[in-house]
This record gives C-alpha cells, sequence and structure tokens, in this order.
C-alpha cells in the first residue's frame, strides 16, 4: 500500500521524488529536471558564488529580480576619476522583477501539477494495485488535456508579451516615475496609492484640483465620444442593410461594394485625407461652400479656438463615416440568414413591413450583434487613431492639465507619456480606463442573450 500524503510532500521537496516512490521513474526524472533547471537558472545567472558575500543586486535572476522590484535600486551613478561609474536602472529592476515572477509562477504551477500527479498516482495504485506506466500516462494526459497543451505556447506568448506589459503598467501607478524621476540619473520609489489621491483631491488649489477637473472633462467627452461613434453607426448601417435587402432595390451588390468602400480603405489614410478635406485654412470644403456663396469666411472645423463642439462634431461625423460600412455588412450577413418563412407567416398573419421589421429583424439582428456593439463600444472608448490623425488632441484648453478640447482619455495618456513622460499619471489613467471598461462590458456581456444561450 502507498501513503499519497507522503508520496506528495516528497515530490514538493525533491520534484518526482513522489512518482519515484510510486516507481514511475521516467515521469520522476522529467519532473526532477525541471526542479534542476529552475535552480540552475539561479545559480548560474548570479556574479558570485551562490550564498557567499556580494549583494542582491549580483544574485541570481530571480533573486536579484525580487530585489530589484522590491526596492526599485539603491544605488545612483556616480561620476568619478575614471568616468561614471554604473547604477541601479529602477524600471529595468521593476521589468526584470515582474518577468521573474512571471516566470516563477510557471515552475509554481510545474510544481502543483507534480505534487498533484504523485498523490493521486499513488491513490490510484492503492484502488487498482498497478502503477500506470509512463507511455498510458503520457497517452491518458494527451487525450483529457490535449486542448490545454495545444493552447501552452500561446498562452506563454500572452504572459510574457501582454501580460507582463500590462502588469508594468498597472505597477507604474504605484511609483513616482515621471519627468522628475528619469532613470538612470535618478532612482524611482515607490508611493503607494498617492498618485490616486493626487488625481482625485480638491483641496490643492492648482495642483489636484486641476487634475480632477481634467479627468472629469475629459472622461465625460470620451463616454459621449464612445456612446455616439457605436450607436449611430449602428442604426445607420442597420438602414442601409434593410435597404440594400429590400427586393425592390435594383443592382444591390453594386451598391453594397460601393457602401463599404469606406471600411476598406485603411482608417489612417481616410483620417489623413479627411484632414485635408476639412482643414480651415485651405481645405476644398471651405473653397467650394465659399465658391458657391454659402461662406462668407473659412469654418475651423478642426481647429475653432472657441467651439470645441464644431470640432467633436465634425470628429464624430467623420468616425459615423468611417464606421457604418462595417455594420451594414454584419447586419446584411445576418438579415440573410433569417430563414424567409418567418416572413412568409408573418405576411399570411398579416404584419406590414414595417411590423415584421419591428418584430422579427430588429431583435433577431440584436440578438446576434449585441456582443459585437458591447465591443465596439470598448473599441470607441479607446479610438486613439480617430482623435490623434485629426486634431491631436487639439485644441488647447488652458484651464486642462496638459489635454486639449478633443482629447480622450487614451489619447490624453498618450500626451502624458510621450510628451511630457508623467508615466505615473499615465498608469493611473490606464488602470481607470480598465475598470470603467471591463465593469461596462462585462455587465453588458452578461446581459446578452448569446451570453446566455452560451451558458
Amino acid at each position: 500500500m502507498k501513503k499519497p500524503v507522503l508520496a506528495a510532500i516528497m515530490s514538493a521537496l525533491i520534484w518526482g521524488s513522489g512518482q519515484l516512490y510510486n516507481k514511475q521513474r521516467i515521469k520522476g526524472l522529467v519532473f526532477f529536471l525541471v526542479q534542476v533547471a529552475l535552480i540552475a537558472a539561479e545559480i548560474l545567472t548570479a556574479t558570485y558564488p551562490f550564498g557567499i558575500g556580494g549583494h542582491f543586486r549580483d544574485a541570481g535572476f530571480f533573486t536579484s529580480g525580487f530585489w530589484g522590484a522590491i526596492t526599485l535600486g539603491t544605488q545612483l551613478g556616480q561620476l568619478t576619476m575614471d568616468g561614471m561609474t554604473p547604477g541601479d536602472h529602477s524600471v529595468m529592476l521593476l521589468i526584470q522583477g515582474i518577468i521573474a515572477f512571471l516566470i516563477l509562477m510557471m515552475f509554481v504551477v510545474f510544481w502543483v501539477v507534480n505534487i498533484k500527479d504523485a498523490y493521486q498516482t499513488a491513490k490510484e495504485i492503492n484502488e487498482t494495485g498497478n502503477a500506470i506506466s509512463t507511455k498510458a500516462w503520457v497517452k491518458r494526459t494527451w487525450e483529457q488535456s490535449f486542448a490545454y497543451i495545444v493552447l501552452t505556447p500561446a498562452m506563454i506568448m500572452l504572459i510574457m508579451f501582454i501580460l507582463m506589459p500590462l502588469v508594468f503598467s498597472f505597477v507604474v501607478a504605484f511609483t513616482n516615475y515621471n519627468s522628475h524621476n528619469l532613470p538612470p540619473a535618478n532612482l524611482v520609489d515607490w508611493v503607494g496609492i498617492n498618485n490616486f489621491r493626487f488625481l482625485f483631491s480638491v483641496g490643492e488649489v492648482g495642483g489636484g484640483a486641476r487634475w480632477l477637473h481634467t479627468f472629469i472633462q475629459v472622461f465625460w467627452w470620451t463616454v459621449i465620444f464612445a456612446i455616439i461613434s457605436t450607436i449611430v453607426p449602428f442604426f445607420l448601417g442597420l438602414f442601409q442593410a434593410v435597404i440594400l435587402n429590400n427586393k425592390r432595390v435594383k443592382f444591390r451588390k453594386m451598391w453594397r461594394s460601393i457602401l463599404i468602400l469606406p471600411w476598406a480603405m485603411p482608417a489612417m489614410i481616410s483620417q489623413l485625407n479627411f484632414q485635408q478635406i476639412f482643414n480651415g485654412s485651405f481645405g476644398p470644403l471651405n473653397r467650394w461652400l465659399q465658391e458657391v456663396g454659402i461662406l462668407n469666411e473659412p469654418i475651423l472645423w478642426l481647429s475653432h479656438p472657441h467651439n470645441p463642439w464644431l470640432i467633436r462634431s465634425t470628429i464624430l461625423f467623420i468616425g459615423f463615416w468611417l464606421a457604418f460600412p462595417y455594420w451594414m455588412a454584419l447586419m446584411s450577413g445576418v438579415m440573410t440568414s433569417i430563414s424567409k418563412d418567418v416572413y412568409e407567416a408573418a405576411e399570411i398573419d398579416g404584419a406590414t413591413e414595417r411590423q415584421q421589421f419591428r418584430r422579427i429583424t430588429l431583435p433577431l439582428v440584436l440578438a446576434a450583434t449585441a456582443p459585437l456593439l458591447v465591443m465596439s463600444f470598448a473599441t470607441n472608448f479607446n479610438n486613439f487613431g480617430l482623435i490623434y490623425f485629426l486634431t491631436s488632441g487639439g485644441p488647447s484648453n488652458p484651464a486642462f492639465v496638459h489635454a486639449g478640447h478633443t482629447d480622450i482619455l487614451i489619447s490624453w495618456i498618450f500626451s502624458l507619456t510621450i510628451d511630457y513622460r508623467m508615466y505615473n499619471m499615465a498608469a493611473v489613467m490606464s488602470i481607470i480606463i480598465f475598470l470603467i471598461i471591463g465593469s461596462i462590458s462585462t455587465w453588458n456581456f452578461m446581459r446578452t442573450s448569446a451570453f446566455k444561450e452560451d451558458r
């Protein structure tokens, strides 16, 4: 009789020893080699003999990584007779610490699997009297966990290239990493939630109060921009799809091909073209309106210093033009998938075309496109390209902190990061955007019929 708890404890201390206890030598060797790789990675990356003198910054990959992430460095570079001595780079230490933590978590998962396998195998031996062979174990694992095995490489890539930058952006919000504390000339320090307190403080006249005012104004414009940019193109696309699916319309394929061109064109090219068309000084739109006598002087469509809503309306109009073809194409496909028998039954019951649209077409289209509508809102909430290529967030607003009249949250973050190097405040904004979009998207997804049917 085997002792499952003993097997688990043995594998917890020395990986694979529990498998060896269960007489599974090859499997035990595999787990043991993984532990050896973990220890070797720590020892071989140290710049001094492991455990003998030195400093934490000279230790192995994991030890120095955790030390760097906790302290963010303790030594500045110093100018000596021999030149500049190297100091600690707080940002690099933080990144190394995050990577070390994520890699260690992967080893922890392997460690847990190793313990669980030793325990389960010992129980199985007690129940059946035989230990499953390594070949049979590999076959069973492949069959039962095929999806997880295939997804593992992709998950590793996601962790290192998506999760790691997200974690870095998150933790920067709790530091003083800005233009006044730029490594390697300066060290970055942990400041806790002081950045959040500063943003939402109202007592500091000219300081936090201006930040809060800017955040509220930019936030509300972002919400308005996202809602209108989602709903209006949706119904414009629905309107066009209904028209193009009407039997009385001739050359429907030709019209559908023409109307889908704004979406088929690269968005950046279209946005730059519209920037020229609506140029207040030499744009063709102003020139034509003046030639036909509609205007006496040009309109500053994208740069009026005293009428920000004119600029915002122009941006929204351009967004409508670029977005509605996507919804038109999507809804045309949804409508063609609706069985004609449903409409024939409605006609027999005496339903008019308007009633058929209201009772059949619209509910089915909404049910099919609701998840995409939520995703479109999230996309428009972070529609950096439209703002950046049309106005770059301008014109400037003296009452705002590093933001313009047309800036949305994501373009404000870009300006704080690239132009002003206020990485800590930009990270705070990123967290707020994530919480807002994540909460709204989750709530709406859970209310859609597609989500309910999937459960």
